[in-house]
């Protein structure tokens, strides 16, 4: 029982006081890993007297964080120093991958990055592995020995990569298949096809991703788009006849309403206008954009075009785990658009809107009877700072922007996972 935050509608398509409501004398009740009501608390503790009860004053009760585009692979470069996106990619990114190339270390990772994200509130993660299909599985493993949701795939790159970090047109569409068998719609688990950008992937190798896509249209599709501008003029002169980065997946069946397209920034007017008709989400990953210099997305702008739109670390390039630090990251680059965003529409970005790309809006995301029980609390006076900004707050609104702005692993009271209490610093 405590202050409880629910969705109506879209803050980032309609007036944010009508879509997002926090109940301040509100509960959630809990059976068998599912949510069977929301509303007042009182009102709930008496019709359900057997009911075990805790209480989190000074506490807002949330849905889980989603992150919706990760790389757990990089967890342990995460933080490192001064590059762009392809130096970064061949000084930190590959050296670490090829060490994924140990079970026993994909493995350590994996549970290491669940983990550190768990202790943060995230309670669902869209990841990509590295090329090692045993990287996957050790995601996979890891995920439901938490009880987690888990969206992931073997990245496929068969160019313009170390070698033995290189797959082939064959074994990318082999071991993806192979992996979709073991794992999609297993227990709390979904695939998603991932080719990591189009410069490490040649047309072939895109062109049978793109058919393993159609041959199992439930599944996701993950990649990167227009995340720099040196990246975009390299896709240029890899794929000269395309009429823009986004091309480059149309033409080979990659472009579709259950595609992650992560970054996004420096997009073309057919490339919006294609991703609004085909309802492709957008994943905006704003500490990473910042941590490598890559730009400012248009939240606003692509929101307006009804595009749906997620959030997300992106770490290791994201430079936290943290799902709190990524909203005061996103807030932070609203400003520096002349387009700030409101602390209801932060929150609804990282649970329901990333829930809603990742196709998950049905189990996810929403403090709802019938939703899966995932579920993050969060103090709203953590931290001396935070508790002296909490008390001078003229409603819980202030005290939420306060928490999502200097907030960290401290700020999470509590986590449920599929109605399991993992437990936070309450």
């Amino acid at each position: 029982m405590g202050a409880t935050l629910t969705y109506s509608g879209n803050p980032m398509q309609s007036a944010w006081e009508d879509a997002v409501k926090i109940d301040t004398e509100g509960g959630v009740l809990i059976e068998e890993g599912r949510i069977t009501a929301v509303g007042n608390g009182e009102r709930l503790r008496a019709a359900h007297p057997q009911a075990e009860v805790t209480d989190y004053p000074d506490a807002l009760i949330c849905p889980g964080f989603v992150d919706a585009h990760v790389h757990y692979p990089q967890t342990a470069i995460i933080a490192s120093w001064g590059k762009r996106l392809i130096d970064w990619l061949n000084t930190y990114t590959f050296p670490e991958e090829m060490r994924l190339s140990d079970p026993a270390y994909a493995g350590e990772i994996a549970a290491r990055y669940l983990d550190l994200t768990l202790a943060h509130g995230t309670t669902t993660v869209a990841s990509y592995c590295t090329i090692h299909p045993h990287s996957a599985d050790a995601l996979f493993q890891a995920a439901a020995e938490r009880g987690q949701r888990i969206v992931a795939g073997k990245t496929c790159m068969d160019r313009n990569a170390p070698e033995g970090l290189r797959d082939t047109v064959q074994s990318a569409y082999d071991d993806s298949k192979a992996l979709i068998e073991r794992w999609h719609g297993k227990g709390r688990a979904s695939y998603a096809i991932t080719p990591r950008f189009s410069p490490t992937s040649t047309p072939e190798q895109l062109s049978a991703l793109g058919a393993l896509w159609a041959e199992h249209p439930t599944c996701l599709m993950q990649t990167h788009l227009s995340e720099q501008t040196d990246e975009i003029e390299w896709v240029r002169g890899l794929f000269p006849q395309a009429r823009d980065y986004l091309d480059t997946y149309e033409a080979h069946g990659l472009l579709g309403e259950r595609g992650l397209y992560g970054h996004a920034i420096h997009l073309e007017p057919r490339e919006i206008d294609r991703l609004a008709e085909t309802g492709g989400a957008l994943v905006h990953c704003p500490t990473s954009n910042t941590f490598i210099g890559s730009g400012l997305f248009d939240m606003t702008g692509l929101a307006a075009r009804g595009i749906p739109l997620a959030l997300a670390t992106d770490t290791g390039g994201g430079s936290s785990f943290s799902m709190l630090r990524t909203m005061a990251a996103a807030y932070e680059v609203g400003q520096l658009r002349g387009t700030p965003l409101h602390a209801a529409q932060l929150i609804w970005l990282a649970t329901a809107g990333s829930a809603r790309s990742l196709h998950l809006q049905d189990d996810v995301g929403s403090l709802a009877a019938g939703m899966e029980a995932d579920i993050t609390v969060l103090s709203l006076d953590s931290t001396p700072a935070i508790a002296q900004r909490h008390e001078a707050a003229k409603d819980i609104w202030e005290s939420l922007f306060a928490t999502i702005m200097m907030g960290d692993d401290r700020a999470i009271a509590d986590v449920w996972v599929a109605g399991t209490r993992r437990g936070g610093t309450a």
